[in-house]
C-alpha cells in the first residue's frame, strides 16, 4: 500500500513532537511506522497511487566490489533516480549517501525499503532508507 507524503509528513511531525526531546533516528523511525501501521489498519486516510518526494539512502560498511552497482540497480530496475550521490573509501570502510526522487517509482516507499534492506544483507553492509521530510525534520531537533 503506499501512503501520501503528506500524511507521512503530518504523522511525522506527530511522532516529533510525542517523543520530544528523547527524539533518535531510530525512535522516530520507530514511531512513524507504528503510526502508519495503526493509520492503515483504521483506514483513517485516502491514498495516493505513488509514493512521491525525495528519499535520503545512507550506507556503510566493509568496502568490497560492487556495493554502488548493486544498490543502483535496485534503484533502476524500480524507476528511481538518483539525483544526488556522495561515496567515500576510508582505508577499508566504504560509505555513500544519495539523494533518489521516487516520485515515478514502480512500487511504493516501503517496497523500496525492503529490497534495500535485503540487498544491503546480501553484501553485508547497513543500510538506512529515510524520506527527505523525515531527514530533515530530524535535523532541526
Amino acid at each position: 500500500m503506499n501512503i501520501s507524503e503528506s500524511k507521512i509528513r503530518e504523522l511525522t511531525i506527530e511522532a516529533i513532537k510525542e517523543l520530544g526531546e528523547n527524539v533518535t533516528p531510530e525512535k522516530l523511525r520507530e514511531a512513524v511506522y507504528k503510526k502508519v501501521e495503526a493509520s492503515l489498519t483504521n483506514g483513517n486516510f485516502t491514498q495516493e497511487p505513488k509514493d512521491s518526494g525525495r528519499i535520503i539512502i545512507t550506507s556503510y560498511g566493509m568496502n568490497q566490489p560492487g556495493v554502488v552497482s548493486k544498490i543502483s540497480t535496485v534503484l533502476a530496475e524500480n524507476n528511481c533516480d538518483i539525483q544526488d550521490i556522495t561515496q567515500k573509501i576510508l582505508q577499508e570502510f566504504f560509505t555513500m549517501i544519495m539523494i533518489v526522487d521516487i516520485s515515478n517509482a514502480k512500487i511504493s516507499f516501503k517496497e523500496i525499503h525492503d529490497l534495500l534492506t535485503k540487498t544491503a544483507e546480501e553484501i553485508n553492509i547497513k543500510i538506512m532508507v529515510q524520506h527527505e521530510d523525515v531527514f530533515r525534520y530530524m535535523h532541526r531537533i
